[in-house]
């Protein structure tokens, strides 16, 4: 392997592991809303690998603002792939 494919390994890495970091916790009191949806959804790719390998790793807030948070979360998770619909 040449030094370009161990810089790409390592800024692989630090992306991953900064945007698992950012997956909601279990038991938090702060109310969640719209963009923390968004947020949230983004995470959730990396959440769901989080749990499956055993972390303790909330998928969604528990504490969120109702219909405006699950409408973020919904986005968020479908503007990762770019809309299922573009073809």
């Amino acid at each position: 392997m040449n030094k370009k494919s161990y810089v790409q390994i390592l800024v692989l890495l630090m992306i991953i592991l900064t945007i698992s970091s950012c997956a909601p916790e279990g038991r938090t009191y702060n109310e969640y809303g719209f963009f923390g949806g968004i947020w949230h959804g983004i995470c959730f790719p990396f959440a769901i690998i989080g749990k499956i390998f055993g972390a303790d790793i909330g998928i969604y807030a528990e504490h969120n603002s109702g219909f405006f948070y699950w409408i973020g979360f919904l986005f968020g998770i479908g503007g990762l792939g770019g809309g299922a619909a573009r073809r």
